[in-house]
């Protein structure tokens, strides 16, 4: 029995169906520009200050709640759409041709230009993995996003100079593409939640059907609604704890106990850094705080990394999506990978 009905709606009229499309569109374009706007507007009119650590926490977590779920139910939605318009073979077919080494670069420099964190990159990850793009390549684009995108990498041109910032672009996309060509020579495919593969869109193509318009939308809305419905509470709860830890950075203990004197400072900091939550534009001024302290540059580079790449708030998202191993192999080795990189870049500084 198929897992989702999919009922023809074709007898509605396109034009209808058009118009509502491009009011949804509409509707979305203004919910995502408004929602940091609306917040801070609520805050400064309760006179609430964002400064103190509790405004900051329930700041952060309205504003990034909102915006991950709005972020899902956007990606979904559109992922979907493109999926009903080109057979998933199509995509499949697309991908295989290009040598490896090409498709992950691909990835990663797709990554590199959506300017999402951890937690939002997540829901393309889940359209990908649904769209039949092979696990490797969707993990590569998972691990570049939050490291490397246009806004970071302006932000550290600024702070550490341009020297600096090649180096971490090339270490982010490069550990991206590394891990990828890792994961490409694993059996992985079962590790990924059974819901993501069986989708109300994956079904649409069966029997070589011709979907109109209509049906399309009734799919992809069907397919975002199902997603939405079993990660939602997740999110919630990920940018919870987020919001529970956001801004807590003890630069003072950890120019302390991470500093160049001792050897073990990539450890530290990474196992610190795993538990915040941050994009890469915002670690920037802490890590350039820490670095004016005397941080060596290859442990500044792992605090950076292991903040915007791993979470807490995303691993709970990812627990929906990845089954205990694949979770645990993705988690251990961009762990592994970011303090290696640190210590690579101690050694040769």
């Amino acid at each position: 029995m198929a897992l989702f009905d999919i009922r023809p709606v074709s007898t509605t009229p396109p034009a209808q169906v058009a118009a509502a499309l491009g009011a949804g569109v509409v509707a979305w374009v203004g919910a995502y520009w408004l929602n940091e706007r609306v917040w801070d507007r609520a805050f400064e009119g309760l006179g609430i200050d964002r400064g103190t650590p509790l405004g900051g926490a329930v700041h952060f977590f309205l504003y990034d709640t909102a915006k991950v779920l709005l972020l899902l139910v956007g990606m979904i939605f559109l992922i979907g759409m493109l999926r009903t318009t080109i057979r998933p073979e199509t995509v499949r077919t697309y991908l295989l041709d290009k040598p490896l080494p090409v498709a992950l670069g691909l990835a990663a420099l797709f990554g590199a230009i959506t300017p999402f964190c951890s937690c939002s990159s997540i829901p393309l990850f889940i359209g990908f993995v649904a769209a039949g793009v092979p696990l490797a390549v969707t993990l590569t684009f998972l691990i570049a996003s939050p490291l490397v995108n246009e806004v970071a990498v302006v932000m550290l041109g600024e702070s550490f100079g341009w020297g600096l910032t090649a180096a971490y672009v090339t270490a982010g996309l490069g550990l991206a593409m590394g891990l990828g060509a890792v994961f490409a020579r694993m059996d992985l495919d079962d590790q990924v939640a059974d819901f993501v593969r069986s989708t109300p869109t994956s079904l649409l193509h069966v029997g070589g059907a011709r979907p109109t318009l209509a049906d399309r939308v009734q799919a992809a809305r069907q397919e975002t609604a199902e997603i939405a419905r079993r990660v939602w509470k997740w999110v919630i709860l990920g940018v919870a704890v987020g919001a529970g830890i956001h801004g807590w950075v003890p630069a003072e203990t950890l120019a302390t106990y991470a500093g160049p004197d001792n050897p073990l400072a990539v450890l530290v900091v990474t196992v610190v850094a795993v538990p915040l939550y941050s994009n890469a534009a915002g670690v920037i001024p802490v890590a350039e705080a820490l670095w004016v302290k005397g941080m060596a540059t290859g442990t500044v580079l792992s605090f950076m990394m292991a903040t915007v790449a791993l979470s807490v708030p995303e691993f709970v998202l990812l627990k929906q999506v990845l089954k205990t191993r694949l979770l645990a192999l993705y988690f251990g080795s961009v762990a592994a990978g970011i303090m290696a990189i640190g210590f690579a870049f101690n050694l040769l500084a």
